[in-house]
């Protein structure tokens, strides 16, 4: 007794109507949170930085931590 062997067109045809079923997040993902820091703590931090030479390293990592403290509030919004 022969098999049934379908089309190639028929195997993609179906292979492709199933990728689609594949389940995707239905919302986006959280908005990570914004640590909040008090008066007195952002001053010592501004002395300190102050303190840094201005081509450091941790001076560079700073500022891409404040776009990223940015991007996360505007996530909130």
């Amino acid at each position: 007794m022969p098999s049934f062997v379908p089309p190639l067109a028929a195997l993609v045809a179906v292979t492709t109507l199933l990728v689609g079923c594949a389940t995707a997040p239905s919302e986006p993902p959280p908005c990570p949170l914004v640590v909040e820091y008090d008066r007195a703590f952002l001053e010592q931090a501004a002395k300190e930085l102050d303190r840094l030479p201005p081509e450091s390293a941790i001076v560079e990592m700073l500022k891409d931590y404040q776009v990223i403290r940015e991007q996360a509030r505007a996530c909130l919004r």
